[in-house]
């Protein structure tokens, strides 16, 4: 289970860093100049804080795994992580319109790999919790 936990870690970190291309891949520059100042604001400023929690997540997931799988506090950890991303799967089928990716192929491939990896990070922080 160690190496589970330390490969979400290493995950999360990379998954971290895949923001900093957002602004461009999104093409920002000339979407987000449309909304509105708040707006706008909060797409970034929420987008930055995102990625930083999930590096943080990454971190503590890499370097602290004895911890979140051995100690009552890292249990607690586990359980609101479980509850996080099991969350973020839902959101994965639920909230995001198949009219993104359905009908094209490389979105189609990313919905079904983070489908999958949203299931696998939030099943391994259940199963971390539960044991």
């Amino acid at each position: 289970m160690k190496l589970q936990v330390e490969f979400i870690g290493f995950s999360f970190m990379l998954l971290s860093l895949v923001h900093l291309v957002f602004p461009r891949y999104f093409k920002w520059a000339d979407e987000l100049p449309k909304l509105s100042l708040v707006n706008r604001q909060l797409m970034e400023v929420h987008t930055f804080f995102i990625a930083l929690m999930v590096m943080l997540n990454g971190l503590l997931c890499f370097f602290y795994v004895e911890e979140l799988i051995s100690s009552n506090l890292g249990k607690a950890i586990c359980l609101g992580m479980a509850v996080f991303w099991s969350i973020r799967a839902v959101f994965q089928f639920f909230v995001y319109s198949p009219k993104l990716w359905k009908g094209k192929t490389f979105e189609t491939i990313v919905h079904i790999i983070f489908s999958i990896y949203w299931l696998y990070v939030s099943s391994i922080f259940w199963i971390l919790y539960l044991n």
